[in-house]
């Protein structure tokens, strides 16, 4: 089986926080032949765990380097890193992905009205404008 997995399948098997549901995901997850994991799961995944869970953003990235390392994970690896680059330095998982996938649709210039967001990914490398 090839599974797509939402965001609340990775969270409890992160946070553990409901063993019945922790369960069925590892068993799941131990089956499928391949597991996708789209962009949106990943950054709602940082967002809740970090947010909601209070997570510590380099815990929350080590679980998302674990979950990418794994050979049946299928993943849109550049995004991913450019996410774990701006998490790694203090920003939002998000912010990385959405200049990332910005540049390959086209869009050299990331615009917000985030101000660390603006300087996180300047600091990458990244054209931004605060607005």
């Amino acid at each position: 089986m090839r599974i797509t997995v939402d965001t609340n399948v990775l969270v409890r098997l992160a946070v553990e926080d409901d063993p019945g549901q922790t369960s069925v995901a590892r068993e799941q997850f131990q089956r499928a032949e391949l597991v996708a994991v789209p962009l949106p799961v990943l950054c709602e995944f940082a967002w809740v765990t970090t947010r909601v869970y209070r997570r510590p953003s380099d815990a929350v990235g080590e679980a998302i380097r674990r979950l990418i390392a794994i050979p049946k994970v299928s993943v849109d690896r550049p995004a991913v890193e450019a996410g774990l680059a701006i998490l790694d330095a203090g920003g939002d998982f998000a912010d990385g992905v959405i200049a990332f996938a910005g540049r390959q649709m086209g869009g050299s210039v990331f615009a917000s009205f985030d101000r660390q967001a603006i300087d996180l990914i300047a600091a990458a490398g990244g054209e931004t404008r605060l607005l």
